[in-house]
């Protein structure tokens, strides 16, 4: 949408959630008052009520706008290859490429898990669930190769793994001894592939 096909209202709005987003990732939500939010943005804080009925509703906005999964998931429906293994390594390289990105996803994440309990994980859910189960389905180009394990779990597994990647990454990255980091992505890939037992061909290896 660019500037020409909104209108004044609608580019307030937005000027109110960017505000916020940036009050927020600094301050924290709890830090940030309504007026902060208003002198940011350029408005009165009485302006501000004519787009949200509250702080909690702007942060919602913020939520939605501002949360990486818009640019993370279509990266990963993106993902290309021939065979299963392509496409995993592709996906896995696209999502840790756009996490990294955006490194200010923590501080999202950390406001929403410390200050609301995770109360609006639900909210986001149903707002990724299309996208997940869209890239779910790309599983099945090799389905006869798969475990049977519930494609949901793939899906999650997947997050999850490479998820906890950028998580260390961005932690503990610095400190992490040499061993831990010389191809550790692929390593991951390997070992959401593959597992990290041998398969010696005997039963229940």
């Amino acid at each position: 949408m660019n500037d020409l096909s909104i209108t004044r209202g609608e580019r307030t709005r937005v000027e109110i959630v960017e505000a916020a987003y940036c009050l927020f990732l600094e301050q924290g939500y709890h830090g940030t008052s309504m007026r902060q939010i208003a002198q940011e943005a350029g408005i009165a804080v009485g302006g501000i009520y004519n787009h949200f009925s509250s702080k909690e509703e702007i942060y919602l906005a913020v939520l939605r706008d501002h949360h990486p999964y818009h640019e993370v998931l279509p990266a990963m429906n993106a993902a290309e290859g021939e065979t299963l293994e392509a496409f995993v390594r592709d996906a896995a390289m696209r999502m840790v490429a756009m996490l990294d990105r955006r490194k200010d996803f923590l501080n999202v994440m950390f406001i929403e898990l410390v200050e609301f309990n995770g109360q609006h994980i639900s909210y986001l859910f149903d707002l990724i669930y299309p996208q997940l189960i869209a890239f779910s389905g790309r599983f099945m180009q090799d389905q006869d190769r798969l475990r049977p394990v519930p494609t949901p779990v793939l899906v999650r597994a997947f997050i999850g793994l490479f998820f906890s990647y950028i998580i260390t990454d961005l932690l503990i990255g610095t400190q992490m001894p040499q061993e831990m980091q010389v191809n550790a992505l692929d390593h991951f890939i390997d070992i959401y592939l593959h597992g990290i037992l041998i398969d010696t061909g005997k039963p229940g290896a």
